[in-house]
């Protein structure tokens, strides 16, 4: 494997007017989630951006479903956050890892529960959602399908939206560590700081 991007991501100022429409795609209608803080110094994810920019059609509807996703999950954002750390862990995702680190511990992850993840569903200390969660995963990642036994688990608390917005929460976040280990995306700096 070479270093560096195989497709430079397009810098902001670079960005095809259609990039405006791609992100305000991230805000679905009817939010139940907070948006994370534009606060000084946090990271911005420029580098998976720029690599979007690449396609704005494509930006638009992934956005459309990621806004989804981040923003009106049935899903708690704790939740959401377990199941994307563990794709990145089961990917090997670095980028995906990096940014959602940072989205964990704004939703209460603590250090020790993010270890945990990248530990995988053996780990001990799991409650039973929780551990249904990162296994099914595994499972997802592996077989194209959730277990019987995990479906068990999940569904003894999570109702249908839940069990589908799990399904493509952890779908969505698949194909991006795709796209982010095909393009090899690199950490921004604020990533890796």
């Amino acid at each position: 494997m070479t270093d560096g991007p195989r497709i430079a991501p397009l810098a902001p100022a670079d960005w095809p007017p259609e990039m405006k429409g791609a992100l305000a795609a991230l805000h679905p209608p009817a939010p139940r989630h907070p948006f994370p803080s534009r606060a000084e110094g946090r990271p911005k994810g420029l580098n998976v951006l720029g690599t979007l920019a690449l396609h704005p059609q494509l930006a638009t509807a992934f956005h459309t479903f990621n806004g989804h996703i981040l923003f009106a999950t049935t899903l708690t954002t704790r939740q959401r956050e377990l199941l994307v750390l563990r794709v990145a862990t089961v990917r090997g995702s670095a980028y995906e890892w990096a940014q959602h680190v940072v989205l964990a511990d704004d939703v209460g992850l603590s250090p020790e529960e993010v270890d945990r993840i990248a530990a995988g569903p053996d780990a001990p200390g799991w409650g039973a959602l929780d551990g249904a969660l990162v296994r099914a995963v595994d499972e997802l990642v592996a077989d194209g399908a959730i277990g019987d036994a995990t479906w068990t688990a999940l569904s003894a608390e999570l109702d249908a939206q839940q069990l589908l917005d799990v399904i493509f929460t952890v779908g969505a976040y698949d194909a991006l560590a795709m796209a982010l280990g095909s393009f090899r995306v690199e950490l921004d700096d604020d990533l890796r700081r």
